[in-house]
């Protein structure tokens, strides 16, 4: 039995209540492992604490879920090979924003993938109002290019934004195809993989040090493990479009974030734009419709 991504029935309160827990919990377990990463950069870079989020995450899901090798069809590897391309060039392409530029400006700029989804999936006016309000969130959580931000860094925020989007329509795809999380963790484990020579040459003996380890686990954890189970979870539950509305939540979160482990400020502004960006999202869940089930 699959799901597909359209759908047919309004999800009842409960159903609406639990969705929208999912969804947050994987926000908030994602952003505060950002913060955490941010720790490993000197020594290791971009290039190897992601590679360390993505091989610790790799090997708690395998673990978690025994994704079983056999009766697998070429269809579902090319879908598994796309999905941890996706992956790995999204975590890398952020990680390289997030040495550049603050975390909740990062994410502000980064959420144009799942905006882009919500967009592309919306049959309906409502989630084109939802979508204009989460936008405006954006718009002013946004500081004009130029001055002290990293123009370099806003164009990796911008692509990971765009392996963003992808992940969510390849997630969704993993989601009714594999049982439990046994696809996310064989596409993590591809990711991994692609991640390997560049995280090597950028951290180099620095991949070996206990401590630095320790703390990879805890953001392989916090930014994969358990965030991208939820998120799978979810996107079984909700259409493409409502949970890339919901995500708008993320740049809300990130500034969040950013201010109890970084100590970056929260202006008026960033409060106004974080109301916007909260509201969007309850809207979007208020209106969200349960996926069908249909035979495989």
């Amino acid at each position: 039995m699959t799901t597909s991504a359209a759908s047919a029935r309004r999800l009842d309160p409960r159903e609406r209540l639990t969705s929208g827990g999912i969804v947050l919990g994987a926000i908030v377990s994602v952003q505060v492992g950002a913060a955490v990463v941010t720790t490993l950069f000197d020594d290791l870079k971009p290039q190897g604490a992601v590679l360390l989020r993505s091989l610790f995450g790799a090997l708690a899901l395998l673990a978690l879920w025994r994704p079983s090798l056999s009766q697998r069809s070429r269809s579902d590897w090319r879908l598994i090979a796309a999905f941890g391309f996706a992956l790995a060039a999204m975590n890398l392409s952020f990680y390289a924003a997030l040495d550049r530029i603050p975390l909740g400006i990062a994410v502000t700029f980064e959420f144009v993938g799942p905006l882009g989804v919500a967009i592309a999936k919306s049959r309906r006016g409502k989630d084109i109002a939802f979508v204009a309000l989460a936008g405006g969130g954006i718009a002013l959580l946004s500081p004009g290019i130029g001055g002290s931000l990293d123009t370099l860094g806003v164009g990796f925020a911008v692509l990971a934004g765009a392996f963003w989007g992808a992940y969510i329509i390849l997630a969704a795809r993993v989601g009714r195809t594999f049982e439990g999380g046994g696809g996310l963790a064989l596409a993590m484990t591809v990711s991994a993989l692609l991640l390997l020579p560049s995280g090597i040459g950028a951290g180099g003996t620095h991949l070996l040090d206990p401590g630095l380890l320790g703390v990879g686990v805890v953001v392989a954890l916090l930014s994969s493990a358990i965030p991208y189970s939820l998120e799978l979870e979810a996107l079984r539950r909700l259409p493409e479009r409502t949970f890339g509305v919901l995500m708008s939540l993320e740049p809300a979160v990130a500034a969040l974030s950013g201010l109890a482990f970084l100590g970056q400020g929260i202006s008026l502004r960033d409060g106004g734009a974080i109301a916007l960006v909260i509201a969007a999202s309850a809207g979007a869940l208020g209106t969200s419709e349960a996926p069908v089930p249909v035979e495989a």
